[in-house]
């Protein structure tokens, strides 16, 4: 090796001022058309070689290789090529006889073409770029970022410099292209106000005819900055959905990938997808691109291609990578997949991979395999051997809760002291993330089995106590409410509901003068997750989004509305609130996806409000067919929770709105629906019952369970007449069957009436449990309201019972509970 660079080294000095026929060996290296021609051309020539001859030639091996599907591409071969260690040789003694974008080319080659990065070529033109790097022009400084970004330097100071000379240089830069490979390659070392000014810059770039792989690299940047930014994420998904030559299996499952970690979708992304890959289901069998197709196809496909996913999968299981294998257990937990066959065949997988996952996919594996309702106990047994190892080795806070978390789910689980050893040690440096997941893991271990806890119960409690004077302390020392709002993100389950809401609402109220329009989104979501009606903080959004209306996008704007409409609140100017946000959402109904359309009519029917254009869109027959198809590409749960809102946007529009003259359609949905469902009366409804039958005299006086036109349930039916007295449904031809074939129209209350006695009323009702309010209030939410609201509609009077009512001292005796439901039912109207 030393001898052939003396020699290259030799010849390259002898012939250095020779310009003899270098043109037409230019011309020769550019117009190869094999790797094999371009080494025969630097074997023959090396006296000739100028450095630019050189970086020609390590370009043209790289193209040469680009043309190649990539399993066909032979970087090993180019890259132990002994011409090719000449030529590396060559370039990394002359790097400084190189212009700058002939150093920055010669960079993106080698590196294509696999050459380590500490490898020393790699790190001398790293050298002299750097040296070099405010004389770059845009496009070698974007190129530079990219080679850099690819050796994984992502937070070097380096980064850090090109970042700077981008901020300087921000507003000369026009071409989206460039400005795209920039911000993946900087993304890492930026503030969030930088970030910002980029995303304001892209904005003005990116137009509808922009190159599906710049739309791409914009999609990766706000995926690795964290940032969802839903008119970024429009204009992107509009160029995907136009390029559907791109849309391969790799990229489709790159952008379903980048959109699940941003928490955006669109279904006909979806459904273009769907079909895509369902036309070319047969192509993919090797493991690598068949892992692919199943996490992008399986969670959406119709019953017969599931079928054939599953099956393929289980026949080609035994070549799974860890990585794929992981990949296929997480989609079959989001099919809600228990396909035993399969299942036996990734576990044998597993027992041969286990040791080569690190600690998140341990802990993601884990889950999975719990929640798919595993038996494997040997497999379990090892899962639970490398997550005590990772965890008596563990000294990042975020994995030391996530392993505890996930030991409680373990089968035949049970706290032991290393457990609460560490976290008693981790807990000072723990996010709220981090310890409600230690608190959700203590409280599950609590109640899998008390008998276990009788060595360590004193530790136990005092752990716990720990871990919520630490998540008081750090609300109580909040003091930026993005942050705050960042870290609430993440915080579910009972800790959340039980120990800490009221303090993290105080923290927020404490924070008020931080709420911006920018993080009102976040608060408003936080404030519906604890289900929390504090109107100094709902006055506060109100305030923020009548000013700022046109600096928000729809989207989120469907959030704020949400936050008021499900929680009933009516902010001091409620009507110029309502209408500002109507308008802004009215004048914007393109942003929204056909089901979030019918999400938004229903939110606003809940409170109240019926916009002429929104109601006309969503119960037009072309809309609804759209709806139809995209339904299908929709998860489990989201098409539950859409045909259900439609229906009650439906009953609500028929009910309050009938100039609208939108018909009924729900009757096939709801006998559906019955169907399936199975009616219990529970002990309360039993006790109701017989108190009613005492107060009425008879049980025949009042029905149970009674399902009312437009299909509402009700706890109880009883029907007075004009002097107060019980009518019996035994007796009297008044049975509610008898209005079940009645659909609305504005003479629904004559009809009613007609089915009555003169002056008879007929009565509703029900008991009201903590879910139809506020958390520690007594303002009633949204849905109870409307059902009320409706039931007066269809005739009834409507009695409802609070909980905190009933289940208060004042009541503590059965008499005392007669006289209140008699005074409720026989008050004055």
């Amino acid at each position: 090796m030393l001898c052939l660079r003396q020699v290259c080294l030799s010849a390259w000095r002898h012939y250095q001022a020779r310009t003899l026929s270098n043109d037409l060996l230019l011309s020769q290296i550019n117009n190869c058309t094999h790797e094999d021609e371009v080494f025969s051309l630097v074997g023959k020539n090396k006296a000739r070689l100028s450095e630019k001859h050189v970086g020609i030639a390590l370009n043209v091996l790289w193209q040469l290789q680009k043309k190649k599907p990539l399993l066909l591409r032979t970087s090993d071969y180019v890259r132990n090529h002994s011409q090719f260690l000449t030529l590396c040789f060559l370039a990394e003694n002359n790097v400084e006889h190189m212009d700058n974008e002939a150093i920055v080319d010669t960079l993106y080659s080698i590196l294509r073409l696999s050459v380590e990065s500490h490898d020393s070529l790699a790190g001398v033109l790293v050298t002299e770029a750097w040296k070099r790097l405010e004389s770059l022009s845009l496009p070698a400084l974007s190129k530079f970022a990219l080679c850099l970004h690819k050796q994984r330097r992502h937070f070097s100071p380096l980064t850090g410099k090109i970042a700077h000379l981008v901020d300087m240089k921000l507003d000369s830069v026009q071409d989206i292209r460039i400005l795209s490979v920039l911000m993946i390659s900087i993304s890492g070392v930026i503030s969030r106000s930088f970030q910002d000014r980029l995303l304001q810059k892209v904005e003005q770039l990116l137009g509808e005819e922009v190159h599906f792989n710049y739309a791409k690299r914009i999609v990766q940047f706000l995926q690795l900055s964290k940032l969802m930014y839903p008119s970024l994420l429009e204009k992107c998904n509009k160029i995907f959905l136009k390029s559907t030559s791109h849309l391969d299996l790799d990229n489709i499952c790159l952008i379903f990938g980048l959109y699940e970690q941003l928490g955006f979708d669109n279904a006909e992304f979806r459904l273009i997808a769907k079909q895509l890959l369902s036309e070319s289901i047969d192509d993919y069998h090797d493991p690598e691109a068949f892992a692919k197709l199943f996490f992008v196809l399986g969670p959406m496909a119709g019953s017969k291609i599931r079928e054939r996913l599953l099956t393929t999968a289980a026949l080609i299981a035994e070549g799974f990578s860890s990585h794929q294998a992981l990949v296929i257990l997480k989609t079959m937990q989001k099919m809600k997949c228990r396909h035993s066959h399969l299942l036996e065949k990734m576990v044998s997988v597993l027992h041969r991979h286990l040791d080569s996952y690190h600690v998140s996919q341990l802990v993601k594996l884990t889950q999975c395999l719990v929640l798919l309702h595993c038996h494997d106990q040997e497999l379990f047994a090892k899962l639970k051997m490398l997550l005590f190892g990772f965890l008596r080795s563990s000294v990042i806070p975020a994995d030391t809760a996530a392993i505890i978390r996930t030991l409680a789910m373990l089968p035949s689980s049970q706290v032991e002291e290393i457990i609460i050893n560490k976290a008693t040690a981790v807990l000072p440096q723990c996010r709220l993330q981090n310890l409600s997941c230690i608190a959700t893991a203590l409280v599950k271990w609590n109640h899998y089995d008390k008998l276990q806890w009788q060595n360590t119960s004193e530790l136990h409690v005092k752990l716990l106590q720990k871990l919520n004077d630490y998540g008081f302390q750090r609300l109580q020392e909040a003091r930026n409410l993005n942050l705050l709002l960042e870290e609430l993100t993440h915080v579910n389950g009972e800790w959340l509901q039980e120990v800490i809401s009221e303090e993290t609402v105080a923290a927020c109220r404490r924070l008020i003068d931080q709420v911006t329009w920018a993080n009102m989104l976040q608060l408003s979501i936080f404030l519906v997750k604890t289900n929390h009606r504090c109107p100094s903080l709902l006055d506060r959004i109100a305030s923020v989004t009548v000013q700022n209306i046109n600096k928000i996008h729809p989207l989120e704007m469907y959030f704020i509305v949400y936050l008021f409409s499900v929680l009933n609140y009516d902010p001091p100017a409620n009507e110029e609130f309502f209408q500002s946000c109507i308008q802004h959402l009215t004048s914007n109904l393109s942003c929204f996806e056909t089901h979030h359309l019918v999400l938004l009519g229903y939110i606003l029917a809940v409170a109240g409000y019926f916009p002429p254009a929104l109601i006309k869109t969503v119960f037009d027959v072309s809309f609804l067919s759209r709806l139809d198809a995209q339904l299908e590409v929709l998860s489990d749960t989201l098409r539950q929770r859409v045909r259900s809102r439609l229906m009650k946007l439906n009953r609500a529009v028929c009910l309050e709105c009938p100039e609208f003259h939108i018909p009924w359609f729900h009757e096939h949905y709801f006998q559906r629906v019955l169907c399936k469902g199975i009616s219990r009366i529970n002990p309360l409804r039993q006790h109701f019952h017989r108190m009613l039958a005492e107060i009425l005299g008879g049980s025949h006086y009042a029905r149970v369970s009674v399902l009312t036109p437009y299909y509402y349930e009700i706890d109880f039916e009883c029907i007075l007449d004009k002097n107060k007295k019980p009518l019996s449904y035994m007796t009297q031809n008044i049975l509610l069957d008898d209005l079940s074939g009645i659909h609305l129209r504005h003479d629904i209350k004559d009809e009613e009436r007609k089915a009555l006695p003169q002056g008879a009323q007929r009565i509703a009702l029900e008991f009201l449990d903590s879910k139809a309010f506020s958390k520690d209030s007594r303002h009633l939410k949204g849905e109870p309201a409307v059902k009320k609201r409706h039931l007066e509609i269809l005739g009834y009077r409507v009695i409802q019972i609070p909980h905190f009512e009933w289940n208060s001292m004042v009541l503590s005796t059965k008499p005392e509970q007669l006289e209140y439901l008699r005074k409720r039912l026989y008050e004055a109207q």
